[in-house]
């Protein structure tokens, strides 16, 4: 493991702690995103795309072909750079991918976040 690597699990790490009674108590589901490996989720979201645990669920390491359907892809990568450029919030519809096969429509609240000098994307998924 590199040691740009190594910080960037220190950094979910973190995030998860700080943010864990918000993953934990929210009636939402929720992703924190900083890169396809480093990402954390919370149960609603995991069971949401048919995986046991959002243990199982960031494991997948190539996470966004693997999770959101083709017709989404460019809503939410725009999105994306929306937020990690120019800090700006989003509400945008996603498809997502379930590990079964099937899909699930979804309405995605996006905005940017910091935690240690770092710009994460967090989403809540309803």
């Amino acid at each position: 493991m590199t040691n740009e690597q190594r910080h960037h699990e220190e950094l979910i790490e973190g995030i998860s702690k700080q943010m864990k009674v918000i993953l934990d108590s929210s009636q939402q589901a929720i992703y924190i995103y900083l890169d396809d490996i480093h990402k954390v989720c919370n149960e609603k979201f995991s069971s949401l795309l048919g995986y046991r645990s959002p243990e199982e669920w960031a494991k997948v390491e190539d996470s966004f072909p693997a999770f959101v359907e083709p017709s989404s892809q460019e809503t939410l990568v725009n999105a994306y750079r929306q937020a990690m450029e120019k800090f700006i919030a989003a509400n945008i519809k996603v498809t997502w991918k379930k590990k079964s096969g099937g899909t699930v429509a979804t309405s995605v609240v996006m905005v940017p976040i910091a935690f240690d000098d770092h710009l994460f994307a967090l989403h809540f998924i309803s």
